[in-house]
Order: structure tokens, then sequence, then C-alpha cells
């Protein structure tokens, strides 16, 4: 598989990344069940089509997805890049809140390290910005991790350019981490951002949570799965992504391609993109996945996905 390095100085990272955000249970986001054998065989496969990193959060199954990638990168003699997260901590009934304090940070990628069964983490992120905690006091505690050789390389996840700015001005940041589609583009401007700053950028979300996926049922969402409260995922703005992805189809199928394998292939076909995240809770879902590497889109058939966004889409207004 094609891989990108990460930024200036960075690791060499496949185009696809495995994101581990379901695999950590459905604590919180009602995900619904998942067995964590499939899990792990999921990511044993993955690396055996040769991606070569993945990434998590702290808060993903509150502990969790990291465990369960501690779990299955032991049996896997190939280096595999983890990528973990910081700043959303929980408390004894569960509860997710922000918190960038340095301290807290500190306590988090400790209690990370344990969980990944790892004396380094090789990229830690702060996940959201925290509106209570100046940036500053947040990254400069990144900086002292990184430092002491408790992390390799840090950087953000969700930040505007600003943000990143005030990162920048105490120390470079590594890379980005933005949601990222067909249909959610208005991280466009900070991705070219990046690119500018030599910031690398691995995109979240390219088939907008199974939007784009081709395969998407709004009936086989549990109750209480987050994905109701999403803008995306509620009417009028839902029927009309489902009708851009039947347009969609034609394109992908002159690739040979499904959808979602064309909507993860769009995100890479931006030059300030250095990987997509890919999320997966099995092996097939793994298999499906690599398919939106290796191969581009043709600059004919982007224009139309472009022509085809503002037509069903445009009306709507920004989506966020």
């Amino acid at each position: 598989m094609e891989k990108r390095q990460l930024g200036q100085n960075g690791p060499q990272l496949t185009v696809i990344g495995l994101g581990a955000w379901a695999i950590g249970g459905p604590w919180q986001w009602g995900w619904g069940p998942q067995d964590d054998r499939d899990s792990i065989v999921a990511i044993h496969r993955a690396v055996e089509l040769g991606i070569n990193w993945i990434d998590t959060a702290a808060v993903y199954g509150l502990g969790h997805s990291e465990e369960v990638v501690r779990q299955a990168l032991k049996d896997i003699r190939e280096e595999v890049f983890v990528a973990t997260k910081c700043g959303l901590v929980w408390d004894d009934r569960g509860r997710i809140r922000n918190n960038l304090r340095p301290e807290s940070i500190r306590r988090e990628a400790e209690a990370s390290l344990k969980r990944l069964g790892r004396e380094v983490i090789d990229l830690y992120q702060i996940h959201w910005p925290d509106p209570s905690t100046p940036v500053e006091d947040a990254w400069g505690e990144m900086v002292r991790l990184k430092e002491e050789g408790k992390v390799r390389y840090i950087g953000v996840s969700n930040f505007d350019i600003e943000q990143i700015k005030r990162c920048q001005a105490i120390a470079p940041v590594q890379s980005l981490q933005p949601p990222y589609s067909i249909v959610q583009r208005n991280y466009e401007e900070v991705i070219r951002f990046c690119r500018q700053e030599g910031i690398g950028v691995i995109v979240y979300s390219p088939m907008q949570a199974g939007l784009l996926t081709g395969k998407y049922n709004p009936k086989r969402l549990a109750p209480d799965d987050w994905r109701h409260k999403s803008e995306f995922h509620r009417e009028p703005i839902r029927s009309r992504i489902l009708a851009l992805v039947e347009d969609l189809r034609p394109i992908a199928h002159r690739y040979g391609k499904t959808v979602g394998q064309l909507a993860i292939a769009w995100t890479l076909c931006n030059p300030g993109v250095t990987a997509a995240i890919v999320g997966a809770r099995n092996a097939a879902q793994v298999e499906e996945n690599c398919g939106g590497a290796g191969w581009t889109l043709e600059k004919e058939d982007l224009e139309k996905i472009d022509k085809l966004f503002e037509q069903h889409l445009g009306a709507a207004g920004p989506v966020s």
C-alpha cells in the first residue's frame, strides 16, 4: 500500500489507517455489541494487507479500545505505528468531559501507555479543544511529554487555524486530524493551511459514519446510536446525501469500486491529505476499505463529484 510522510521529518504512513473507535464497544455511543475476537482478527487482517498504523483514543470504549489494540498487537511481529488521543476524560459513571489541564494530560498519557502496553506512544494528539484551558497550557505539556521520550510525535485533532498557530508558536505541530469527506468539507481551508506549513493531515470519517458506504440503512441503527444526533443523519440532510450516493454509484462502477471505496479515494486526492482513518469492526470491512487505496479519480470525475455535491447539498447551506 502507498505510504506518505506525516508532516516534516515524520513517519511514513500507509494512506489508510485503521480507526479503532467502534472496536471500543458500545459505551456512550451505541455502536452495538462488538466481540473483541472480531476486533483482534480485524487488526491482524489490516496488518496483513499492509496497513502500518492504527488510530485510537483513550475515550473510545472508556479505555477498552486501547486495551484491544494491545491484545491484538502482542501477536504481531511487524512494527505498527499507534496514534492515540487525550483531552476527553470520564468519571466513575462514564460521564465524559473536556479536560486539557497539564496534569490531566500527563495522567492520561501514563494511563494510555499502560493500556497499550507500550513504553512510547508514537503519535499523541489533543482530541478536542477545551474552552476552559488555554491552548498554550495544553500544548506545553504535550511538548514536555515529547521531550521526556514518552511520545514520539505530537499533533492535534479538530483544531482550527488560529488554534494551530498558537501551538506552532510554542513548538511544531506534527499533524492535524480533522473530519473530511465528500459531504463534509468545512475543514478544507485548514487542510490547505497545514499543507503550506508542512503539517501532516490524517482525516477521519471519509465515509461519513456509514452514509457514504452505499449500504446505509437507518433502521439498523440502535436507538442510542450517536448518529441520531448528527446533522448528517437527520432529515432533510440525510435524504440529500443518500440521493448523492445513488449518483455516485455509476462513477464508482466505472473504476470497479464501491461507493465507499470511492469516498475514501476522494479524500486521498486532496494534495494536503496524508492519509485517511477508516474504521472497521471485522476483517471483511478491513478488506473492503483497503480497496479505497491504490488508485485515483480522474480530474473529470472529481469535477463531476463537486457538481453533484452542489446539486444535492449546495442549497442546504454549509454542512459541518
